[in-house]
């Protein structure tokens, strides 16, 4: 089913898509027109919400909160925005548009191979979470600045009706979100062949279970072919995991990331249960 707003083109697909195993419901072009890029490649709002309910209820460290999720595709389109509660007030407000930044960072700075040509670029492509940048774009940092480069979209971010939001008919899908986000909840879309397709976003809660909760649901959407892509966690089942390896800067301030990488512990931050490991 397709409803057009102006010049946005909003495809709903997903409406029969199972959590895992699902053979997701698309259209031919996707929402940017690109087959190779597009929403129609990605699932669709049943499917995200089915995966970020189960994964919530499955992951309850932190403060046990409700969740947002958006998905992106590769142009930074979003493609389907829910929220597991029973309503959109069930889940911190905020979350909406910052689900939506974390999605669009994680896809923005990840890679797969095809960035491999003429001696450069990254031949196993290279994932960074959300999480893996918090140490990065502090003072000093390596990426310091980061955090302000593309600013969000408040035209599409903040559009109405309200009631809209967190559904099938979120006014910004189909839409450009923007935003950097440098915290946990962030991490990019990997489909078979190692190919990265966009990236899912989850907020909510702490930073840490937001990333917990989004590596859950990437899994359960069968977005995690990522076995031998490159990451900066030191783990090859878990390349793009929050790092937990900051110590207290002695002169103050912002504490010192061993590895550049790192990540702030939360509350009650040790994961529910073990996550799932990458698949091939």
């Amino acid at each position: 089913m397709y409803k057009s707003y102006g010049r946005r083109i909003m495809s709903y697909a997903g409406i029969t898509a199972l959590i895992a195993g699902s053979v997701f419901a698309a259209d031919q072009d996707g929402n940017n027109g690109n087959g190779n890029n597009g929403c129609g490649n990605l699932p669709g709002y049943t499917a995200l919400k089915n995966a970020l309910q189960s994964a919530t209820q499955t992951e309850r460290s932190g403060l046990n909160n409700q969740m947002w999720a958006t998905i992106v595709d590769r142009d930074g389109i979003v493609c389907a925005i829910a929220f597991s509660g029973n309503d959109r007030g069930a889940q911190w407000p905020g979350s909406r548009v910052i689900s939506a930044q974390k999605a669009n960072t994680a896809n923005s700075f990840s890679l797969d191979s095809s960035s491999n040509s003429n001696g450069s670029g990254q031949p196993a492509g290279l994932a960074l979470s959300t999480a893996n940048l918090y140490s990065a774009v502090q003072p000093g940092g390596s990426l310091y600045g980061l955090q302000a480069s593309n600013p969000v979209d408040t035209g599409n971010a903040y559009q109405g009706p309200s009631f809209r939001f967190g559904t099938a008919n979120d006014p910004l899908v189909g839409g450009k979100v923007g935003g950097v986000n440098v915290f946990g909840g962030g991490l990019g879309l990997y489909a078979a062949g190692k190919k990265i397709v966009g990236g899912i976003g989850v907020s909510g809660d702490t930073s840490c279970s937001d990333h917990y909760i989004a590596w859950r649901v990437r899994n359960l959407l069968g977005l995690d072919h990522l076995s031998g892509v490159g990451g900066v966690s030191g783990d090859a089942a878990h390349p793009d995991n929050i790092i937990f390896d900051i110590t207290p800067n002695p002169a103050g301030g912002t504490g010192n990331s061993a590895g550049g990488f790192g990540h702030p512990h939360c509350i009650n931050d040790t994961p529910t249960t073990p996550l799932p490991a990458v698949q091939p």
